[in-house]
Parts: structure tokens; C-alpha cells; sequence
């Protein structure tokens, strides 16, 4: 070996570690998914999310407030209703707890961050599906796409600045994005879950929304086998006019987000679900990893894939640390 050759010399301290350091995270990059659950009068713990919890519209605030401080560069809403029924009205319903609560939210915090909605029928449905169901109990897609008009100019008026269409229906964006400029709303923008995985991560996320799912929807998100297929969607939803496009889940998945990172020219995003969350909460409350650095190495290898944003259950916790 020749003696010129010591690529450790780049690791010896510290410092030299710092200077050369190829992959950032910044508080700004992450986006904090919570959840707002309507006639809760003190926050809910959530089982298979230790730390996570359904807020009360109170509490959303205050914490929606602290997340703001610690830098955190946005928020992502999900509503937690007391009724659903067959179309998902709540969702699209003013009074509807999302909806009231992005107000909420956009009154507390004007622009100081950027607000997000999720924009899908599932929290809403008795069924839990992502969209409404025909005669034959099938997810119908168009049926589906004149509902996610009404929601994303509820969420609009709401107060929403980004929305995001999670429930993987064909042309959601196009749809949306047509919907919203009639509207006026062109500054309106849209985070695409332009690939969401039928993924096993997704269990704890079902709790926290109280899903009435009875099934599961393999029918319409993708295969966790397929790579062109996720490639297709992103493509779709860049041409229907997306102003950020997602990946979900992130860990399993990060060959797909840097495939993606490959061919948009608009930030990407990757959610770190529930599942990945649960798993390292639960392997560091039982001592076999430290949780700190699980966390931040986690987070620091979806940048690495190319992710220029990450929704992460960690984003206030890991704001400081990075912070700090």
C-alpha cells in the first residue's frame, strides 16, 4: 500500500469529519405530520407511536407554535374526525376538523412556515379506503377525483398553502391543480405522493387516524416490487403540473427516492411513516441502539438518496439536536 494513500487521514478528528462532511440535514428540511382530533379535550397518546400524540385543537396550536421555533421548515395536518361515512364528507365539510383546524393553524402562524394538509379520504370514509367505493366495493377512481376537487378547495380556503394528495388515484394532481386555478387559488401548491407504496410501515399511521380499514389497497398503491412503476408516477404528476413530488415510505425505499431525485426538476420529499418511526422507538427503549444517532443517521441517509425534504414524526426533537 502506498503511504500517500490514507483516506482515514479525512476521518482523523472531529473537526476534519465537519469540514468534509458530504450530506447536511437542516431543521429548515424537515416537515412535522400532525394529527387534530375532533372533540378531544386533552392530548391522546398514540400506542405504536410513543411520544406522538392526537392533538386538540388547543394543543395543536401551542404545539404547532413550538415546532415553528425549533425551526422546523413546515407542517403536515391530518384530521382525526368523530363520524365518517361512505363519501368522506368530512373532509370537505368547513367545519369538518381538519378544515377548521388549518384555520386554526393559519391564523396562529400566518406564512412564519408553510402549512400542509393531507388530501385523501381515508381519515374520512367508514370504509377507510383512499377514495369512494362502487356497486362492487372497488375504489372508484374518477368518482374519487370530483371529491379531491371539493376537498383541496376546502383545505385552500382553510387556509392550506400546500395540499397533499396521498390516495394515489389516476390524474389526482391534474385534477386538483385545474380545480384550484378556477378557483383562484394559483398560488395554492401541491405536494404529490407521487409514489406511496402498499407498505407494511403504514400500521402504527392507522392507529393514530383511526382507520376503519377492512381490507387493503393494493389495488391502487404501488408495489413495493417495482421501480419503473414509481418512476411513471412521478413523471404523470410532474406533467399535471406537481410542485413537489414524494416517495413513501422513505427507508426501504431510498433507491427509489434517488431514481426520482434522478428525473424531477422539482424538490422531492420522502415521508419516514410511522413504521420506521416505531421501530427504532421500540429497539432504543429496549437498549439495543442509541436512539439519538439512530435517529439522525435515519434521516441523514434519506438526504443522502436525494430527498430535499423529509416528513419526519422526529422533526422537532431531531431540530434541536442539529441545532444544538
Amino acid at each position: 500500500m502506498f503511504p500517500n494513500h490514507r483516506p482515514r487521514r479525512l476521518r482523523r478528528t472531529p473537526a476534519v469529519r465537519r469540514l468534509v462532511s458530504e450530506t447536511e440535514v437542516r431543521p429548515r428540511q424537515l416537515l412535522l405530520p400532525m394529527f387534530v382530533k375532533e372533540g378531544a379535550t386533552e392530548p391522546l397518546p398514540i400506542a405504536s407511536m410513543p411520544g406522538v400524540v392526537q392533538h386538540t385543537r388547543d394543543t395543536l396550536r401551542k404545539a404547532a407554535v413550538e415546532a415553528v421555533a425549533a425551526g422546523v421548515g413546515g407542517i403536515m395536518l391530518f384530521g382525526v374526525p368523530q363520524v365518517r361515512d361512505a363519501t368522506g364528507s368530512g373532509g370537505i365539510d368547513p367545519d369538518g376538523v381538519l378544515n377548521t383546524s388549518l384555520r386554526d393553524l393559519r391564523a396562529e402562524l400566518g406564512d412564519d412556515t408553510v402549512l400542509m394538509s393531507d388530501l385523501c379520504l381515508d381519515e374520512f370514509t367508514d370504509h377507510g379506503h383512499c377514495g369512494v367505493l362502487d356497486d362492487h366495493g372497488v375504489v372508484d377512481n374518477d368518482a374519487t377525483l370530483a371529491i379531491y376537487a371539493d376537498m383541496a378547495l376546502a383545505q385552500a380556503d382553510a387556509g392550506a398553502q400546500y395540499l397533499g394528495p396521498s390516495g394515489m388515484m389516476d390524474g389526482q394532481v391534474g385534477v386538483i391543480r385545474e380545480a384550484l386555478d378556477a378557483a383562484g387559488h394559483i398560488d395554492t401548491g401541491i405536494l404529490a405522493y407521487s409514489v406511496k407504496y402498499a407498505s407494511a410501515f403504514f400500521g402504527p399511521f392507522r392507529d393514530a387516524v383511526e382507520s376503519q380499514l377492512d381490507g387493503d389497497r393494493t389495488g391502487y398503491q404501488q408495489d413495493p416490487a417495482n421501480v419503473r412503476e414509481a418512476l411513471r408516477e412521478a413523471h404523470l404528476d410532474l406533467n399535471e403540473g406537481a410542485d413537489m413530488v414524494m416517495v413513501k415510505p422513505a427507508l426501504a425505499y431510498l433507491d427509489v427516492i434517488r431514481a426520482v431525485r434522478e428525473v424531477s426538476d422539482v424538490p422531492v420529499a420522502a415521508y419516514q411513516v410511522s413504521g420506521e418511526y416505531a421501530m427504532v422507538e421500540a429497539a432504543a427503549a429496549n437498549g439495543w441502539i442509541d436512539r439519538k444517532r439512530a435517529v439522525l443517521e435515519s434521516l441523514t441517509s434519506i438526504r443522502r438518496a436525494g430527498a430535499d425534504v423529509i416528513l419526519s414524526y422526529w422533526a422537532v426533537e431531531a431540530a434541536g439536536w442539529l441545532r444544538d
